[in-house]
């Protein structure tokens, strides 16, 4: 039995990385849809600081995404700024010349504290991230959604 699993990491700013984990935020957006292979797999959370963390990027949980959907208008996607959290002051508001896409959030799992994200990270995914499994239900201390 292999004691290590790999896992696909995304990258996801602080504090939507926290919204995302407790539960506040159950859609997450981009403006692309989730890549096919990674619907209902765990990815790791790679929780990046953006502008307003003092942290290095760190990995804080897992996250399983279910099949995307295409907002079709801007009314449409801040009809569901309840589930998204995307308001229309946010940096991530709606582009109608991109569009935006809603991942549902299956289900997360915040880990009991963090670990350092692997130095060389993807711009959006960051792939062959190897942990033992015995970290992994070391640091698994909640599940929510």
């Amino acid at each position: 039995m292999k004691s290590e699993q790999t896992y696909t990491g995304i990258n996801i700013q602080f504090p939507i990385s926290r919204w995302i984990l407790d539960g506040t935020k159950t859609v997450e957006t981009r403006t692309y849809p989730i890549p096919q292979k990674y619907i209902g797999r765990q990815l790791a959370i790679i929780e990046t600081p953006g502008s307003i963390g003092d942290f290095q990027a760190r990995i804080v949980g897992l996250v399983i995404f279910g099949e995307s959907f295409k907002y079709k208008t801007k009314a449409e996607f801040y009809r569901d700024e309840k589930r998204h959290r995307v308001s229309p002051d946010s940096p991530w508001k709606w582009s109608s010349t991109k569009g935006k896409w809603g991942w549902p959030i299956l289900s997360t799992t915040l880990w009991s504290h963090p670990i350092a994200a692997p130095k060389k990270k993807g711009i959006k995914f960051t792939l062959n991230i190897c942990l033992s499994k015995s970290l992994i239900r070391q640091l698994a201390s909640s599940t929510s959604c």
